[in-house]
């Protein structure tokens, strides 16, 4: 293994960013595991080194409680970003057991697959306003248009966020996902923070006002949520609203928009998908491993771990990369070919081990009613120019993707 690669490898690049893929395919073929001195980060490509760091109870979140900051180079924390690190440690996603059990066990209790199994209804409901909307004026921007608001106003009403503060919610999450990326810029961190302590305040008001009357909603529901008789405490309660509200929506917007941009490129996969529509699951499922709306997460080493021939030590950070994965010839058959009948597909998409996506079941079904419905309603549909994309890594997606119908 190499401490860093031949290459120019830069998950900023603009060009890495329109498309990894071929870099993804150099490196798990020459170094699958290599250490990027730039960042002091570990990447690690191979699908079966990613699942099995996602399952080694070895790397996790909570290196504090093995090592200190100064230990750790870190120094003090910076005080204006007090508030963006108080939401996220209480983000299930950042905790290892027993608190993340712990969260997650609550959490689940109102947020079951029954619940979800109900929104289907609904969901239905909102996508048919969407493309009705579009087919009035003869094309939509897939993302402002019908990616974006589908989501969105989906787990806000699960919550019980009302749909007047849209435009309030999606400014909120913008700038937190923004915090997720590989970034140099610490005004993204100065501006996630502003953002993370309006939307807590905006959830704490909500919460006060649930506690007074509640309502038939996940928020109430939160607030009654019960395991052995604990309960989320006020800052569990508010940085789980904010997890839930941010997942529940940014990476369904880039399922549905690669998803979509995938399938209109592959017009014979478009033309097999308006032909069968018991298809949907099995697309749903390769729009998900062929672009993937998250191409990497990370954790850090608790222990000093040997692992195929690399020793990691404890306070280094790993990254799994996803879209590298999900891309292994050594897992998928001809990876590199979008095939929405593909059976089976192990993909990655929504993670590995107990960080498993706990909203997996509500995006899958987000995005089957979606690619049904567009295929049936909007089956002249076609792209209008060039597609915009996110200038970010991680949660990758475009921010306009344009169509006529």
């Amino acid at each position: 293994m190499v401490s860093r690669p031949a290459m120019n490898f830069n998950p900023l690049a603009p060009e890495f960013q329109a498309n990894p893929y071929p870099v993804y395919d150099m490196l798990r073929s020459t170094m699958p595991i290599f250490h990027w001195q730039d960042w002091g980060m570990w990447f690690l490509t191979r699908y079966e080194d990613c699942a099995a760091i996602l399952r080694d109870p070895r790397f996790g979140h909570e290196i504090l409680n093995f090592m200190t900051r100064d230990e750790l180079g870190w120094g003090d924390p910076v005080a204006s970003q007090q508030p963006l690190n108080a939401v996220m440690a209480g983000w299930m996603l950042m905790r290892d057991p027993p608190t993340h059990t712990r969260l997650r066990g609550l959490v689940h209790k109102a947020f079951t697959p029954r619940v979800i199994e109900r929104l289907r209804d609904r969901i239905q409901a909102i996508t048919d306003e969407l493309i009705d909307g579009a087919l009035a004026k003869g094309g939509m921007d897939v993302i402002a248009d019908f990616a974006f608001p589908l989501p969105i106003t989906v787990i806000a009403e699960l919550l019980g966020v009302p749909t007047s503060d849209m435009d309030d919610i999606r400014r909120w999450s913008r700038a937190l996902a923004f915090t997720l990326e590989l970034t140099t810029d610490p005004s993204v961190y100065d501006e996630g923070s502003v953002n993370a302590a309006e939307f807590a305040g905006y959830l704490r008001d909500m919460a006060n006002q649930r506690r007074r009357a509640p309502q038939d909603d996940l928020l109430s529901g939160l607030l009654a949520a019960e395991a052995e008789g604990d309960k989320l405490t006020e800052d569990e309660l508010i940085a789980t609203c904010v997890l839930l509200l941010l997942a529940g929506h940014e990476t369904t917007v880039n399922l549905i928009g690669n998803g979509l941009y995938a399938l209109l490129t592959h017009p014979d996969q478009w033309a097999l998908l308006k032909a069968n529509p018991t298809l949907t699951r099995s697309a749903v499922e390769e729009c998900l491993r062929f672009d993937s709306p998250v191409q990497m997460t990370s954790r850090t080493v608790l222990h000093d771990v040997e692992f195929n021939g690399v020793t990691f030590q404890r306070g280094q950070q790993v990254a799994t990369m996803f879209g590298a994965a999900n891309h292994d010839p050594e897992k998928f058959a001809n990876p590199s070919t979008f095939d929405i009948t593909r059976d089976p597909n192990p993909h990655m998409a929504f993670g590995n081990g107990i960080h498993f996506c706990l909203g997996a079941p509500l995006a899958r079904l987000e995005g089957q009613i979606a690619f049904e419905t567009l295929a049936r309603r909007l089956p002249d549909l076609k792209l209008a120019g060039d597609p915009e994309r996110r200038s970010t890594y991680i949660l990758r997606g475009f921010s306009a993707l344009r169509v006529m119908v």
